[in-house]
């Protein structure tokens, strides 16, 4: 988190040194005061992952775990689907980068249907059920949406490490058929690299 502090400052540092026209400077300057918002938006939820998981035991059972489909009100587990691929999309409703994933996502579904496994897990301690919802009614998007239990979000941290949970980052954890588990690259994935992962399980 510090290299991206530092790496914030000495951008605005630089674009204060350029002579460039005062429309592009407000536009990077702008486009700075966005990515600054991101990063502290991130570290909050880091920070009320953190003293929320203090208050409940480990668990890695992640994919045996009852989870709930808040636009159907439905229980599933992760185990269910084995056989299948599943995407597992930790996102943030606030967060930009998760929507142009979940529009992705939207995209490979028009071209491979229910062939592949879909979940989107809000892990961010901030958000509510009816936050998810809302979010999912509003663009459209009609595969599983969950809300995290702490339990599920700390284990998905102990096994990929924090970036999972690191929303401007769109991360996602393919699932393969044999139930095990990956996290994709970083950055928000295109519908012909998603398919390429999934055709590798």
């Amino acid at each position: 988190m510090k290299k991206i502090i530092f790496f914030i400052i000495l951008s605005l540092f630089l674009i204060g040194c350029t002579s460039e026209t005062p429309e592009k400077e407000m536009m990077d300057k702008n486009d700075m005061m966005e990515e600054a918002e991101m990063v502290e938006k991130s570290e909050m939820m880091e920070k009320a992952i953190e003293e929320k998981t203090e208050e409940e035991p480990k668990t890695t059972d992640w994919k045996n775990t009852v989870l709930k489909d808040v636009l159907i009100e439905e229980e599933f587990k992760i185990s269910d689907f084995k056989g299948k691929p599943i995407l597992l999309e930790s996102f943030a409703v606030w967060c930009p980068k998760c929507k142009q994933q979940q529009d992705i996502i939207k995209d490979l579904h028009e071209d491979v249907g229910d062939s592949v496994i879909s979940i989107s897990i809000n892990t961010d301690p901030n958000e509510d059920e009816n936050k998810v919802i809302g979010h999912a009614e509003k663009y459209r998007y009609d595969w599983y949406f969950v809300v995290s239990p702490v339990k599920v979000t700390e284990a998905l941290i102990d096994e990929f490490g924090i970036s999972v949970v690191n929303a401007p980052g769109a991360p996602v954890v393919l699932i393969c058929p044999d139930q095990s588990a990956k996290l994709l690259g970083r950055g928000v994935k295109s519908v012909e690299k998603l398919k390429e992962e999934i055709e590798d399980c």
